[in-house]
């Protein structure tokens, strides 16, 4: 039982920081813009990475070689 007695203020103490945190976060504007991170995984923003011999903007397409 004297568990307890310890257990009770620890508790509380760790949820006042909890809530504090969610209010700085809330205040600080991490809550602000939750669709871009989203879509922002669908960007290409790895054209540099790719060979200039891969890319398709490089080489015309064999129909309009052709004709």
């Amino acid at each position: 039982m004297s568990i307890v007695i310890l257990l009770i203020p620890i508790a509380i103490i760790l949820v006042s920081i909890a809530i504090w945190a969610f209010f700085w976060s809330v205040n600080s504007g991490q809550f602000d813009d939750l669709e871009s991170p989203a879509h922002s995984i669908l960007y290409d923003d790895d054209d540099e990475l790719i060979p200039s011999d891969a890319r398709r903007s490089d080489k015309p397409a064999d129909h309009q070689r052709n004709g």
